[in-house]
């Protein structure tokens, strides 16, 4: 993806995911949103969906990426996001970070009081059954970053029905 640090580690599922990054989110709470960063184009300031989504709570950077129809890699504190981003292969487009987006700003400075998997288990056939996605919940509302097949969804409000939540911790 051009951006340096950024070296994902994709996984499937959510026993997979909880395994690996289920403590460390667990221990997210009680930090604050200090910043966050998206990749968004220099030419027409549209959101590039497919990097990471990068929150600072409090100086542990957390940093989402979905990728493909069910693959989730979690980083932490591996990406500078002042750091200038290649381009994207294929593309006249520039990428680079930007420190706005208007789902993420009403939580900057917001207290993080939990975290919880959630996992995508519609009634019917699904393509999509089983993703995982990250939802974290501040006093003022609750933000996920989800699966949008093959990319990042950045969601707020109450998690859509078809989702089974899992809390993390406590």
């Amino acid at each position: 993806m051009g951006i340096p640090g950024f070296e994902p580690s994709f996984l499937v599922g959510l026993d997979a995911v909880r395994k690996a990054h289920g403590s460390r989110l667990a221990a997210l709470a009680g930090r604050r949103l200090a910043r966050f960063a998206v990749v968004r184009f220099a030419e027409d300031d549209d959101w590039f969906a497919d990097c990471p989504v990068v929150l600072d709570l409090d100086g542990i950077q957390v940093e989402v990426c979905h990728w493909k129809l069910d693959e989730l890699s979690i980083g932490w504190d591996t990406i500078d996001t002042e750091a200038d981003i290649a381009g994207w292969a294929g593309s006249e487009l520039t990428p680079r970070w930007s420190h706005r987006d208007e789902r993420l700003e009403p939580f900057a400075g917001q207290e993080l009081r939990e975290v919880a998997l959630l996992e995508w288990r519609p009634a019917g056939r699904d393509l999509a059954a089983g993703t995982v996605a990250v939802e974290f919940v501040f006093a003022g509302g609750r933000l996920r970053i989800v699966n949008g097949l093959d990319e990042n969804r950045i969601e707020v409000g109450e998690a859509q029905p078809d989702h089974v939540r899992h809390r993390l911790g406590r």
